[in-house]
């Protein structure tokens, strides 16, 4: 039996836990983060747990004094060790309790965490390129609320949708200027010349755990990596692109539509990374 973690109660995976009034279930009113264990070790945790902390200041959680992060970091250890899992996905979900719109009974937050087994090459580097498409009936904002991983994901889930009905990996979301957010599950970069490029956070694009490391390290390793808007005519320009999220860190693209693309900067990248960080970059 797997269980889940609920406001620090292990209970089995399948119990019901939300009340129908709960403001997360109404609004969407809450954050999350999805955190790769493995190796007795959870990835960039010091990165999720502040982009955590800056969300629920953005979204005025009440935050209890014992409420911490090293508080949330044992309540996930303990429902690992509880599963027995030694290489797993993690889903910490930070949702309001009770109440309407203007009248919640409170502002604290409650929590649930969620894991599943993975194997244990999930995340390295794949042989077979992504197929990418564009989704633009949806658009992301370009706001103070646009960079958190917060609930209200609708651009990405019909997204996602859209991709799997066009027989896709993955979709690009627009921003608000018609220019390249991210895609629904990941950040995404484009290489022109050797040189790297990815959307500022001013872009609506969320700031990615491994979006931030690889703009932390990249430069460590020679690699030049520029902040700067893509458009969707620069982004199909590219030599090569790829994408990055907590759970795969370096996700070659092979085509967007018709166009197609390379692969051997990014192995570069990835050669380079793995050397240095090789529980990360498998």
């Amino acid at each position: 039996m797997q269980y889940l973690n609920f406001n620090g109660k292990l209970i089995p995976a399948g119990t019901a836990i939300i009340d129908a009034d709960n403001r997360g279930l109404r609004f969407g009113d809450g954050l999350f983060e999805t955190i790769k264990y493995k190796n007795g070790e959870l990835q960039l945790i010091d990165l999720h747990l502040d982009r955590l902390w800056q969300g629920l200041a953005a979204l005025m959680f009440d935050i209890p004094r014992l409420f911490t992060k090293e508080y949330l970091t044992r309540e996930i250890a303990k429902l690992i060790h509880k599963n027995r899992l030694t290489h797993a996905r993690i889903r910490l979900l930070i949702i309001r309790g009770k109440g309407g719109l203007f009248d919640p009974e409170n502002l604290h937050p409650v929590f649930v965490i969620q894991s599943w087994p993975l194997d244990d090459d999930f995340g390295k580097l794949n042989s077979n390129g992504l197929e990418l498409c564009f989704y633009g009936d949806a658009i992301k904002s370009c706001d103070s609320f646009s960079h958190l991983k917060h609930n209200n994901f609708l651009p990405y889930l019909m997204g996602a949708l859209f991709a799997k009905s066009n027989h896709c990996n993955d979709a690009i979301i627009l921003n608000e200027h018609r220019r390249i957010a991210d895609t629904t599950i990941a950040n995404i970069f484009s290489i022109h010349e050797g040189a790297i490029y990815t959307p500022p956070l001013a872009e609506g694009c969320i700031a990615g755990t491994m979006r931030q490391f690889l703009l932390d390290h990249l430069p460590k390793k020679g690699f030049k990596i520029v902040e700067t808007p893509l458009t969707k005519e620069f982004l199909l320009e590219a030599d090569e692109v790829f994408l990055t999220n907590a759970m795969s860190p370096v996700k070659w693209v092979r085509a967007i539509g018709e166009k197609e693309f390379s692969r051997d900067t990014i192995l570069d990248i990835h050669r380079s990374l793995s050397q240095t960080f090789p529980a990360i970059f498998c």
